[in-house]
This record gives structure tokens, sequence and C-alpha cells, in this order.
């Protein structure tokens, strides 16, 4: 087989599961705002079971919704089976996929859900199935062919349960008003926890920020400057106001008579500053276009009260890039 069939195979099948995402999204009806109600109204947690290639996209799904506001927890009916139904309550909502609908393993758990009134949600593409007959509320994928050519191997009605499952979780996240910094909250590590940090996770408070006054002389601005590390000074005014910054520039420019300068006559005034709540992905986007290496952080309510000090290394430590 010659790498142009490969690439021809591929891309049929994306397309494939590509159209069946269509025929998913305009078959969805009121049963999906059933089962968004009947979600928000539980009291306990999203219970989420299948076995299998269903089983797999389960879990994907349980930690989707866990991540977006939505306590979920994903079972397996196997082990449901052998003590694991405790970890259900009567105040929960199960979400139970097959894509067959006739998984005897989510038997018991459905048995289970009948003996105490715990609602389910069923997930199948067969509408007179067991599952569905047993669930309370039933969300249909359409029957289309799998995209494997033998019509055996989940792949078309793996990718629309996957998709459902996140529209659901969406749904009920832009219900909850969930936001960024919720999500941060539940994403503190990795990739993602670094792009939702902000400035005042990261920034250098107290006496490590580098700050003179406007009638210091230059002498001792020099000494702080290099006494603090971040090739800057910030200039407060007699207020205590940060009104100007003197950087390695404003050195070059005042080299003649230098040291009988003050830092308020060498100073770039009214420099860029940033509020602590600001994301660091920000703070080093406006480093990078202004090709500087620090910025001075300030309180958010305008008064020019300095905060604390960010370096560009601080974002490159933390993993924003």
């Amino acid at each position: 087989m010659t790498e142009s069939k490969f690439i021809k195979t591929a891309r049929r099948v994306i397309r494939e599961e590509a159209r069946a995402l269509d025929v998913l999204a305009d078959a969805l009806d009121s049963t999906l705002s059933d089962a968004v109600d009947m979600i928000l109204n539980a009291k306990g947690r999203i219970i989420i079971s299948g076995i299998g290639k269903s089983g797999h996209i389960a879990r994907k799904i349980a930690a989707t919704l866990a991540s977006t506001g939505t306590p979920a927890h994903f079972v397996h009916p196997a082990e449901a089976s052998h003590g694991d139904l405790g970890m259900v309550t009567r105040e929960d909502v199960v979400l139970a996929i097959s894509n067959s609908g006739e998984a005897p393993e989510l038997a018991n758990l459905i048995a289970y859900t009948q003996r105490f009134g715990i609602p389910v949600i069923g997930v199948t593409s067969k509408s007179d199935g067991a599952l569905a007959t047993q669930s309370n509320i039933v969300l249909l994928i359409p029957k289309l062919g799998e995209a494997c050519g033998t019509g055996v191997v989940p792949t078309t009605s793996t990718t629309m349960t996957l998709a459902l499952g996140d529209a659901l979780a969406v749904a009920l996240m832009e219900h909850r008003a969930f936001s960024a910094d919720n999500f941060r909250d539940f994403h503190p590590g990795g990739t993602l926890g670094a792009q939702l940090s902000r400035v005042g996770d990261l920034m250098h408070t107290g006496d490590a920020i580098p700050l003179s006054g406007t009638d210091t002389p230059m002498s001792d601005t020099l000494l702080t400057i290099s006494q603090k590390g971040f090739g800057v000074v910030g200039v407060l005014d007699d207020q205590g106001y940060l009104c100007g910054i003197v950087t390695d520039g404003d050195l070059r420019r005042n080299m003649a008579g230098l040291l009988d300068l003050t830092a308020g006559e060498v100073m770039t005034k009214s420099p860029g500053t940033i509020g602590s709540k600001a994301l660091a992905e920000e703070a080093l986007n406006v480093m990078e276009t202004r090709k500087i290496t620090c910025l001075f952080v300030v309180d958010p309510d305008g008064s020019r009260n300095v905060a604390g000090i960010i370096h560009i290394h601080d974002c490159l430590r933390a993993g924003v890039i």
C-alpha cells in the first residue's frame, strides 16, 4: 500500500466522522435539555459507566465534567458488581453508555438504580434496547456506519458519543457561568495551569521590589538596581505612586554627569504596567512586544500603587509560553 492510499483512507475516516457529527447535531432535541436539567437538579454526583470502547469514552466524559464544575465519577460496570455499587448514592444521576444498548455488564448497575430510584440517562443508538427501555432519559446516537469500512470497529459511534459528552459538559458549564478562574482551580499543574496563572501568583513583592524616590541620587539608585537584580528601578512620587522607571537605556542616555542627577531626572515617565489579576500570559506578551524583561505590577484601582514586579524569567519558569 502506498503512502497516498494511507492518506486517502485517513481523510475518508475523518470526513465520515465529521459528517456524522453534523447528523448528531441536527438530531439533538428536547431530551438533551431534559438531561441537562436532570444533572443540574442532582444533589449528588454524575456516575458514568460503560464497558469496552464505551467505557473509555465514559472515562473521558467523567473527567471533562469534573474539570468543568460538575462532580462526576467513572464506575466500571464489572467492578460495580463486586462492591463499587457502594459509590452510587440515591442523590446521584447515572449516565450509562452502550452503543448497542445491550451490554450485559451494565445489568447489575441498572438494576441497582431501579431498586433505589436513582435516575438514569442512557446513551445508546438502539431506541428499543435494554438500556433505552430502562432509562429515564435516552440520548440517541444516530445509527450510522462505522468509518472502519467493515462496520464492526467503533469509530464513528465513539466519536459521536464523545462529542455528545462534550456538548453536555459545556452546556452545564455555561449554565453555571463556570469561568477561567474556576477552571484554573481544577488545573493548577501542567501547561493549562501555567497558561491560567495570574501575575499575582508569580510576581515579586515587598523588599524584593526595586524602588527609589524622585529625589533619590543616582548613586543610590544604581546601588538599588545592582542589589535587586532586575536591571530596573521603579521611581515613586511624593505620594508613593509609580511615576517612572529607570532602565539601562535611561542610564546610557544620561551618562554625562549621571551621578549628579536624581532618579526623577533620569527616569522614563509613565511606564507601562500590568495588574496583579492579569494572566501571566498577558504579561509575557507585553514584555515580548515591548522588548523588555520586567513589568511593574500595580493595584487594579488605577492608583499606580506598586504591588510587585514580574520578570520574563518568572513566566518562563512557570511554563507560560
